[in-house]
């Protein structure tokens, strides 16, 4: 399910040709493994514990957090794409805490902790999502999200305050 286009190029809306184009097209190699970095974030071919729909609903959550409009339409979509079941589709609402679901609740306590504070983050926190069910693995992919995600939305937004002087 690779995207076919840079994602961030898309949302940020840099149009071919633009002054921020050729500022992004000095720095291709690291768009494109930006990019490389998203499709296995995202969508890989073995998504571990970690469905497609659920990584497409905790970055829609992290786009919120964050505030960022074009990267909660991606995610969004992404989720539709992904089939969108009703339990991944609520990990995306921020005023959802993740009910009576144990695991749903370590998702987004983490997701949430990371996002918001990531140095305030220690080992309880690891240990809070193993007690939910989730392996070393899945761990590991969950905050592999979580820091791209973060990564992806301050460079875009970086390119949006170029836009402006570029």
């Amino acid at each position: 399910m690779a995207e076919d286009t840079d994602v961030v190029a898309a949302v940020v809306g840099i149009e071919p040709g633009s002054a921020l184009a050729q500022v992004v097209n000095g720095r291709a190699d690291i768009m494109a493994l930006t990019q490389n970095t998203h499709d296995g974030a995202l969508t890989p071919k073995d998504p571990g514990g970690l469905s497609h729909a659920e990584r497409a609903a905790l970055a829609w959550r992290i786009a919120k957090i964050n505030d960022h409009k074009g990267f909660e339409n991606h995610f969004e979509a992404l989720l539709e794409q992904a089939g969108a079941p009703d339990n991944a589709v609520r990990l995306a609402d921020i005023w959802f805490d993740g009910g009576s679901d144990a695991r749903s609740r370590a998702l987004i306590r983490h997701v949430d902790l990371v996002a918001h504070a990531p140095k305030d983050a220690t080992r309880r926190d690891i240990e809070l999502l193993q007690e939910a069910g989730l392996s070393d693995m899945d761990i590991v992919r969950l905050t592999e999200l979580v820091a791209f995600v973060s990564y992806q939305i301050r460079v875009a937004f970086g390119l949006q305050l170029l836009r402006g002087i570029a």
